[in-house]
């Protein structure tokens, strides 16, 4: 057993809806195996596939009971690995188990950031930034200029294509379902902003011209998903990352036949595990400059202590929320 104090973790010992399962423990905080290293959590998000882990609907099952928590940024305490020391700032790259305390992790699951990175929005740079990034250049060739059109414009995935898109010097047509949204997403750097309804396809065509994008972001599904094809040009790339609306694609015969179209999909649990180590450096290398720099940014809408933790998943589920709910232990 540990020397250290014990500390807190939030755990499921069922899967079930979140507020019913989750409980917090106080356990012996984790000894730090040789090649191993032993960090303080310092912030991790609250996301969907979170919730789904718990619910026990995500693509992968943990043994039970569980830790909950698979996205977060954590400080040193304690290394017994090379590259490592006491003080370093990293994010989990692999693994759940993350709100806790402590977590201890080898350095294959760890990616070292560069100093001056603020650990909270760290703590968001594993998943949507990562899936925002490897969209926009892991299906199409990015050309100088071209478009990308994507639904679902003011999640996490899509303010950070938003952000990383002219890096790429690609331009945006960005779909939401509220007008209150266009001010913000402008100031954020989005093109265009358009209400993701039937006006929507008409209305982008109209900015694009003959330039048709390339390439389309679907996080949503059903009729969205369809004003997407609807937009695209010839042989374009329509990847599905979510399915927000719940529904199937709808996919007419023609668009297949005339527009030879790419219906792809994307989960980045599949392209971490299929990446080399020097492909998920170089990614998460460029994302944090990006974030160092300030040229990307994720909105926070509350931070929570572990303790709080039904708080916090009430918050998330609020109407009006602004940004990701955290724990911050």
């Amino acid at each position: 057993m540990s020397d250290h104090p014990s500390i807190p973790a939030l755990v499921f010992p069922e899967f079930g809806a979140p507020s019913e399962v989750l409980g917090l423990e106080s356990r012996p905080a984790p000894d730090c195996p040789e090649g191993s290293v032993r960090l303080r959590l310092l912030a991790s998000p609250v996301n969907p596939a979170d919730l789904n882990l718990i619910e026990g609907t995500y693509g992968v099952k943990p043994e039970l009971p569980a830790v909950a928590g698979i996205e977060g940024c954590g400080e040193v305490v304690e290394s017994r690995a090379d590259g490592f020391a006491p003080g370093d700032r990293c994010v989990f790259l692999a693994g759940t188990g993350l709100w806790a305390g402590e977590v201890v992790a080898t350095p294959d699951a760890l990616f070292k950031l560069p100093e001056g990175v603020d650990p909270v929005q760290a703590a968001m740079l594993k998943v949507n930034p990562a899936t925002a990034w490897r969209m926009l250049t892991g299906f199409v060739e990015p050309e100088q200029g071209s478009w990308v059109v994507q639904n679902a414009a003011n999640s996490g995935v899509g303010r950070a294509v938003i952000q990383l898109a002219p890096r790429l010097g690609l331009r945006t047509i960005n779909l939401v379902r509220r007008e209150s949204l266009f001010d913000e997403l402008k100031a954020l750097g989005a093109d265009h902003v358009l209400l993701d309804d039937a006006s929507a396809v008409d209305a982008a065509k109209a900015i694009c011209g003959d330039q048709r994008p390339r390439l389309a972001l679907n996080a949503v599904g059903g009729d969205s998903a369809l004003r997407l094809m609807n937009v695209l040009g010839p042989g374009g790339h329509h990847v599905t990352y979510g399915a927000m609306a719940r529904r199937p694609l709808k996919v007419p015969n023609g668009l297949l036949i005339f527009k030879d179209l790419r219906l792809c999909g994307f989960w980045l649990t599949r392209w971490m595990k299929e990446a080399s180590r020097a492909e998920l450096d170089d990614t998460y290398g460029r994302l944090a400059d990006e974030m160092k720099a300030g040229r990307l940014v994720l909105p926070v809408d509350a931070t929570f202590p572990l303790q709080d933790f039904a708080a916090a998943l009430a918050r998330n589920a609020a109407d009006g929320r602004e940004g990701k709910v955290l724990f911050t232990p």
